[in-house]
């Protein structure tokens, strides 16, 4: 990641979030403990930014300089709220396209995924608050600029993120290779979500379960799986496919 992707200290930190600043999370020593850093955790709680309690051995891997126990890693773009483009798109009479990652960890592979996504008109990306890959300068270049011009909502709960999918009217699509369904015999002309996991173990069983249809891809070779960002591309593109 590349230096100006961070803000070093509590005070400078702190006037950035006032600022309006985009921050990604918040890095924090475990035993730190002040007026200051008490206020940071507060203005942290208070525009919902994920704090982690880390090693000071992993801050001065990332730099040597005075950090004060804190360092914030500023996201390149705003994150969106889910419910708010879901009520935009549908205001705008579209039959909404999206992408939802589960476990999806690597930089390179979102911006692929993010890439692909922009090119094939899809409206929004979903991703876990925790144990994903998230926007940063690594995936920003990875996406060649995409993650500039395609929404990516930040979720707490992915199951929960499903049920207000489908509470609005969505189908949501998992590629999963142990489904006995073709990935070409799935109806996405409706409004769908299109759900990929982690390259090794897959969806995770709780989204597993909320996916109203799951579609395999069909691998005639001897490697036993796409990567996860061309299996996306070759879903997306089916989608394409059949509303064009």
């Amino acid at each position: 990641m590349e230096r100006s992707d961070y803000i070093f200290g509590i005070r400078p930190i702190l006037e950035a979030i006032e600022a309006g600043k985009s921050i990604d999370k918040i890095l924090m020593k475990r035993e730190l403990s002040g007026e200051l850093s008490k206020e940071l955790l507060l203005k942290a709680k208070e525009y919902d930014i994920l704090v982690q309690k880390v090693p000071n051995e992993k801050l001065n891997r990332i730099t040597m300089k005075n950090h004060q126990g804190v360092i914030a890693i500023v996201c390149p773009v705003r994150y969106y709220d889910l419910q708010n483009i879901i009520a935009s798109l549908y205001e705008e009479g579209k039959t909404p396209l999206g992408i939802m990652l589960d476990g999806v960890t690597d930089a390179r592979n979102f911006g692929a995924i993010a890439r692909s996504a922009e090119c094939a008109g899809a409206d929004f990306i979903i991703i876990p608050e925790r144990g994903s890959a998230s926007v940063t300068s690594d995936s920003v270049r990875a996406s060649a600029g995409a993650l500039f011009h395609i929404p990516v909502c930040r979720v707490k709960d992915l199951p929960k993120a499903i049920i207000e999918l489908h509470d609005n009217g969505y189908k949501v699509v998992g590629a999963s290779e142990k489904s006995h369904q073709n990935y070409t015999d799935i109806d996405y002309k409706v409004p769908v979500v299109i759900v990929m996991g982690a390259e090794d173990n897959g969806l995770s069983s709780e989204v597993l379960r909320k996916c109203d249809e799951l579609g395999a891809i069909p691998i005639l070779g001897k490697v036993g799986s796409l990567n996860v960002s061309v299996a996306c591309g070759v879903m997306l593109y089916e989608a394409v496919r059949q509303r064009l």
